[in-house]
């Protein structure tokens, strides 16, 4: 690319070239290098925009966590509608596509990446899974208040454990797994605070 050319939203074209190797080719491959060939730009135009490679990585990482914003405000205003298992099912669905199951993985395999992500959130947990967790709680939390689930619900062990088993299930399939599979791990999951409800 020619010296002073400019790149129309130069930061979020890195980060679809990063995504898009990490669904291709793996962790392993994310290099700079091979970022900014991805991307079709200058070697130089990552570290225009960021301190290193890492950095970089870290607002990958907080540009994922940054959508789930929007995610978890359409899964509250569900709260009464439908079912809570039809509504927790979409939700997994959507948090756990493709490429946020990559980021997870890239978070897990690069210890620098951890480091710095733990130094600029302090706190326990994944990210993104630890978003996704709060989301989930938050939800749960609106149909207890609407009588939906037990009102003695653990809704904390409940987040975890929706997100843990929905991350298992999606990182272990070759295939992402289809909306009936995830409404039955779902359905498993909360199917006592539901059924106690009633009571």
């Amino acid at each position: 690319m020619p010296t002073g050319v400019h790149i129309r939203d130069a930061r979020q074209q890195l980060f679809d070239a990063a995504e898009r190797i990490l669904l291709r080719d793996g962790a392993n491959a994310l290099t700079s290098r091979a970022v900014t060939t991805e991307a079709g730009v200058a070697k130089g135009v990552l570290h225009r925009y960021f301190a290193d490679f890492d950095a970089f990585l870290v607002e990958l990482v907080h540009d994922r966590v940054a959508r789930l914003g929007e995610q978890a405000a359409t899964l509250r205003a569900a709260a009464g509608t439908g079912t809570v298992t039809g509504n927790l099912t979409r939700a997994l669905l959507e948090l756990f596509d493709p490429v946020a199951v990559a980021i997870v993985g890239l978070v897990i395999f690069r210890n620098e990446l951890r480091t710095r992500l733990r130094t600029a959130t302090p706190g326990p947990g994944i990210p993104i899974l630890t978003e996704a967790g709060a989301m989930i709680a938050a939800y749960l939390t609106e149909e207890c208040a609407l009588g939906r689930i037990a009102a003695d619900a653990d809704i904390d062990s409940l987040a975890l454990s929706l997100i843990g088993a929905g991350h298992l299930l999606f990182a272990g399939a070759a295939e992402p797994p289809d909306a009936a599979a995830v409404g039955k791990m779902v359905d498993t999951i909360t199917a006592d605070v539901v059924q106690r409800r009633l009571l």
